[in-house]
This record gives structure tokens, C-alpha cells and sequence, in this order.
């Protein structure tokens, strides 16, 4: 893999959905964070880093629980998340937080300087993520934790979606993706160590972590309409297949997702889907 392309693409793929981003009627990614936060439970005046932060989704309940006498950093690849994070702390008036833009995959921070280590729907997908855990490890003072959220992936499913999408999108449209995003990769790069939780649980014990606890549950994905869907679709990490397919392709996407999505809905009522989550948590070993 070009890990430099890799990352330049991910990068300008989320400063141009960061305005929007889990947004436009759909809710998915904040009631992902919250839970996360809910099971990693951090405690009042301990010092959170948030992976990957996007606009706030776990980086800010985390704030909430830990207080004033709490610090609670976020970081992202992407200046334009770190902005929105800014201006979303802003607004709700939490004071005890602070972004940076940086690689969370080399988090230039000092050894032992944090309690809990977050990430949701992040960690995972750097380049070398295994060796990123093991730094984490090094950012933890002794005692300290880690929590992360995952898709659950299994080789018959379409990548990052719920299952249902995999009858609407055929596989065959990762031909248009980038290389490094084409099946056989992401086999290599996510199925190897996150689809079976005993490969799961070896991978973070070898990169220094104890009392590993995995668990699947849902996340209720809530959208307006089918069209609300697509059109964030294009504001999260699906938006790196929508720029690379062809424009017939992309249309003849956009009307059969729209289709079977509003065939879910009760009249006028939300699109609401089940999205399985892996949550991952686990204890320095130190």
C-alpha cells in the first residue's frame, strides 16, 4: 500500500465532507460515540484521547464525564473535523477539551500522559493499525484503558455496511476504488485481525493489552427518507467509492439505494436500520 496516497485521499475526502458530516437527517455516528464513551466509561478527572476525533461523536460525551479536572484531546488527519470539533465544543460550551490535527497513527504525544484511549470507526482503518494499538499502549500511564468501535465484517457482506446493503451494491463497483481500497486489501488489512474475535483478542494482547472484552451490539441507524441516506452516504467514508464510480454507475446507485431504503419506511416515517457495531475494550497491561 501507498500509505502517503492512502492517507493524502482520506484526508481530502474528509475535509470535504466535514460541514456535513453525520448530518443531513441522518443520525448514526453520535449514538455510536455515546455508547462507546458509555462502555469505556471514563471517570472524573482523567485525561481522554480521542483517535480520529471527526466532529466530536465520542471526544465530547467523553469531556462531559470526566469534568472540569478532566482533559480530553481530539485529534484528526483532517483540519477541516478539527474546525467543526472546535466550533461543535464551542457551542455546547465544553471547555475542557482541546484539538490538534495529527496522524493517529503516530500521535506525536509524551509516554504514560493518558488515561483512556478512544477511537470510534477509526482506529481500524490506519494503514498499519496493529502497530498503532501497541504505541497506544505507550501513550496509557499504567492502568490506563483503550476503547474502540469496528465494523463487524464478515467475507460474504459488503465492507462498513449493514448487511442488507450487500444485495443493492455489488462488489463489483470496488473495481473503481483506489487500490489500496480493493477487496482483496481490505481482507488483508481488516479481515485478518478483526473478523474472528479470537484473532481480535491476540492482536491487542500482542500489542500490549489485557481483560480484552469484545462485544457486538447494534447501533440504531435512523435516516428521514432514502434519499436523506445517500446523500450522507456521500459525507462519510462511502464518499471515497461515490467519487471514483463512473456517473451512470453512480445513478443507477443512488436510485435502487433510494428505492429500497423508503420501501422500509412506515409512511412518512424514518428509515431505520440495525447497524452491527464491535466495541472493543481492554486494559494496559501494565
Amino acid at each position: 500500500m501507498d500509505t502517503a496516497a492512502y492517507k493524502t485521499k482520506v484526508t481530502d475526502a474528509f475535509n470535504g465532507a466535514a460541514a456535513t458530516y453525520d448530518r443531513l437527517g441522518v443520525e448514526f455516528f453520535t449514538p455510536m460515540g455515546r455508547r462507546l464513551v458509555e462502555r469505556s466509561a471514563p471517570r472524573p478527572g482523567e485525561r481522554v484521547l480521542d483517535i480520529g476525533c471527526g466532529r466530536g461523536a465520542t471526544l465530547l460525551p467523553a469531556a462531559g464525564l470526566i469534568g472540569p479536572a478532566g482533559r480530553a484531546l481530539g485529534i484528526d488527519i483532517a483540519p477541516a473535523m478539527i474546525d467543526e470539533a472546535r466550533r461543535e465544543a464551542a457551542r455546547q460550551g465544553i471547555t475542557n477539551v482541546e484539538l490538534r490535527v495529527m496522524d493517529g497513527e503516530h500521535p506525536d504525544l509524551p509516554a504514560a500522559s493518558f488515561d483512556l484511549v478512544l477511537g470510534s470507526y477509526s482506529v481500524i482503518f490506519l494503514p498499519q493499525a496493529r502497530a498503532a494499538l501497541a504505541r497506544y499502549a505507550g501513550l496509557l500511564a499504567d492502568g490506563g484503558r483503550i476503547g474502540f468501535t469496528s465494523p463487524v465484517f464478515t467475507r460474504d457482506t459488503f465492507p462498513f455496511l449493514p448487511p442488507m446493503f450487500t444485495e443493492l451494491i455489488p462488489l463489483s463497483l470496488l473495481r473503481h476504488l483506489p487500490e489500496s481500497w480493493h477487496p482483496e486489501q481490505l481482507h488483508r488489512q481488516l479481515h485478518s485481525w478483526l473478523e474472528h474475535p479470537a484473532d481480535l483478542s491476540a492482536a491487542m494482547e500482542q500489542a500490549g493489552f489485557t481483560d480484552v472484552e469484545i462485544v457486538d451490539e447494534p447501533v440504531a441507524m435512523s435516516a428521514v427518507s432514502g434519499a436523506a441516506w445517500v446523500d450522507w452516504s456521500h459525507t462519510q467514508g462511502m464518499r471515497l467509492l461515490w467519487q471514483h464510480l463512473p456517473d451512470d454507475e453512480a445513478a443507477a446507485l443512488r436510485s435502487r439505494l433510494i428505492g429500497a431504503l423508503d420501501a422500509l419506511r412506515d409512511g412518512d416515517g424514518p428509515v431505520l436500520i440495525e447497524v452491527p457495531v464491535r466495541y472493543v475494550t481492554a486494559r494496559v497491561a501494565r
